[in-house]
């Protein structure tokens, strides 16, 4: 099965802890990072897709988080 995650965080180095956390953990960039800015917050959001190859099949109740 191929698992799909979208991370997403403010523009601060949580960002980065958070996509370094998952490739640490098996999951591979797909993609550029993208950068909006968040109205209602008033701070710039990032986000990057990552992608990973697991074992068994998909199910609407998997824990991407925990793969």
């Amino acid at each position: 099965m191929q698992a799909y995650r979208f991370l997403t965080e403010d523009d601060t180095s949580a960002f980065c802890h958070k996509v370094t956390e998952a490739l640490s953990k098996g999951w591979e960039l797909y993609g550029p990072p993208q950068y909006a800015f968040d109205t209602d917050k008033g701070v710039m959001r990032c986000g990057q897709a990552v992608i990973k190859q697991a074992e068994g099949s998909y199910a609407p109740d998997i824990k991407l988080g925990q793969l």
